[in-house]
């Protein structure tokens, strides 16, 4: 009794979590595996000082595989990142779909890794945060999406 209990928390729980709201849609084995792949999409923007941006791209053109494996451990997918100049300065825009269940935890581990937090010493020097993530103490500064499209 304890396990089917069990069981139908976990289902409850999945189908919750991927925002099904349909009240009256049953727990077929094909809702369920879509509610396993669901992710969600984050749109990041810093600044990059110009000094600094050859060798930030240097930096992105090898990166460490200890630092991207890292990043799929943490459920990262499909991540870019983008440089824009406007007028005098220069931007990076980043995109990522994280495909996880628990971002905060799964970003906790990414800033514990020894590996990874090398490669910020290497490349938070090269980066101009916008004064939203300044004020609290990040180099990024989320997007809002506003259109999606598949």
């Amino acid at each position: 009794m304890k396990k089917v209990l069990l069981l139908m928390f976990s289902l409850t729980f999945v189908l919750i979590s991927c925002n099904d709201r349909q009240e009256e849609k049953k727990a077929d084995p094909s809702s369920i595996e879509k509610a396993k792949n669901k992710s969600t999409r984050y749109g990041m923007v810093t600044g990059v000082k110009p000094e600094k941006l050859e060798y930030y791209k240097k930096l992105h053109a090898n990166p460490w595989p200890a630092v991207l494996k890292k990043i799929r451990e943490c459920n990262i997918k499909n991540y870019s990142i983008y440089l824009k100049k406007i007028g005098s300065e220069y931007f990076l825009f980043s995109y990522f779909e994280y495909t996880g269940n628990d971002f905060d935890s799964d970003m906790k581990k990414m800033a514990a890794d020894t590996a990874t937090r090398r490669w910020w010493k290497e490349t938070d020097p090269c980066q101009l945060p916008l004064p939203d993530a300044l004020a609290k103490k990040q180099m990024w500064s989320s997007m809002e999406e506003v259109f999606h499209t598949e």
